[in-house]
């Protein structure tokens, strides 16, 4: 059993933390930082740590798990959006460096900002191994060169700095692409470049727009507003309406940056483990199992098992999920949260009881294709209650999510297939 160093300390907290974004941080008895992280809503994020509680160590999947029994003390800093809330996330874990966000992570996955040094500059995305092969802070390839401006990060993902830039850029619009034209630029049909090879744009304007991403990624938000609002001013006392709209409309959207859905997706579940399973054979011949791994909208593809079934003849997709599930609990891999299996409500019943005989406590989906092989249908085991950690809900909900996740344990399982098939008929 996990044992807190004060749980009725914790669950005073937890009951006054506010339902709105922010970014929590973790500390033990020394007041030490253990972990930061952000969330949409602060108290049910940092509520669903604690449901668990019963688990062992060894079967912890997430690095922050094993700090919970460390916690003493929790702080919350609230934002007004969950694109701040992770922009102020990284820049704590960036100053406190807390041993379980750095956990199990290859530092050199992090990814960074760069502003090239352009006369319409723009914004790259470097991983740290792409950024230390420049130390003079130049990229060189055969047709452009790049200078660097200015560096930002690291961040910890990838996909997330992406997504928060994608949001900002549909306020501050820059030319993304190294060609010098807007020819055949579908950035600059849909708005997000503002034109500044077809003079849509002055340069002074372009820099503000850049400014204003700078002033984000600084955490500056509330700075930036003030000086939009200045500058709103100045433009209506000399009649230039049209540039005063355009910087209202700015400031609008600030202030309702619509970005919940998106960084949620891609964004609170990076360290929740998902595992998916299929099955592929051709009438119980050649038959193969693929265990894939994903932590959020990412696969993790190092981590990609496949399966040869040795114990199962003739037809029986179910038995065959049950080897290679019995078999893969037989290891000591990290225990995941979440399993999809490809299959109806046999593959989810058989499943269920062998986690039980395997005492193991993990949410199951089974994720069959309906009668017209288009639309899913998803069944879960109803005796664990999937509102216990919101991020479950928001995975079951999320059908995209599902079936990206599931096409690609499909295309892991069939390749493999086919490799065996082909290998046999060579053999013959």
């Amino acid at each position: 059993m996990v044992k807190f160093v004060n749980k009725a300390n914790i669950i005073n907290k937890i009951k006054k933390l506010p339902k709105s974004p922010g970014v929590y941080i973790f500390k033990n008895k020394n007041r030490a930082v253990l972990y930061v992280g952000k969330a949409t809503n602060l108290r049910d994020r940092v509520r669903s740590y604690f449901f668990f509680t019963s688990k062992k160590v060894s079967s912890f999947g997430r690095p922050v798990d094993y700090a919970i029994g460390q916690i003493a003390d929790i702080k919350v800093i609230r934002t007004d959006t969950v694109l701040e809330a992770y922009i102020l996330e990284q820049d704590l874990i960036k100053k406190f460096q807390p041993k379980y966000n750095a956990m199990g992570r290859d530092d050199k996955s992090f990814s960074y900002v760069v502003l090239a040094k352009e006369k319409w500059p723009r914004f790259l995305i470097l991983r740290k191994t792409e950024l230390s092969k420049f130390p003079n802070k130049k990229i060189q390839n055969t047709k452009h060169q790049i200078q660097f401006a200015r560096i930002f990060g690291p961040y910890t993902s990838k996909k997330q700095i992406e997504i928060a830039l994608k949001i900002l850029r549909k306020i501050f619009p820059y030319h993304s692409k190294p060609q010098k034209s807007e020819k055949g630029c579908l950035d600059f049909q849909i708005g997000l470049c503002p034109g500044p090879h077809d003079g849509k744009i002055s340069r002074a304007d372009y820099l503000k727009n850049i400014r204003g991403i700078i002033m984000i990624l600084k955490g500056k938000k509330k700075g930036l507003i003030k000086k939009l609002e200045m500058e709103m001013k100045d433009y209506s006392k000399i009649c230039e309406y049209e540039k005063a709209a355009e910087i209202r409309n700015k400031i609008f959207a600030l202030k309702h940056i619509d970005d919940k859905s998106r960084i949620l997706s891609a964004g609170w579940l990076t360290e929740f483990r998902i595992e998916a399973y299929d099955i592929s054979n051709i009438s119980g011949q050649y038959a193969v199992g693929s265990m894939i791994v994903f932590e959020g909208e990412e696969s993790k593809r190092s981590e990609y098992r496949k399966f040869r079934i040795k114990n199962i003849q003739g037809v029986d997709d179910i038995g065959m999920m049950r080897e290679v599930l019995n078999r893969r609990f037989h290891n000591s891999w990290p225990k995941p949260d979440l399993l999809l299996l490809d299959g109806g409500l046999g593959h989810l019943h058989m499943a269920e009881r062998l986690l039980r005989r395997l005492n193991l406590n993990i949410v199951l989906v089974a994720v069959a294709k309906g009668p017209e092989r288009k639309k899913l249908e998803i069944n879960y085991n109803a005796n664990l209650q999937i509102n216990t950690d919101p991020r479950i809900a928001n995975i079951i909900n999320n059908r995209n999510l599902i079936k990206q996740i599931m096409d690609e344990a499909h295309r892991f399982a069939i390749t493999y297939h086919k490799k065996v098939r082909r290998r046999e008929f060579i053999s013959c």
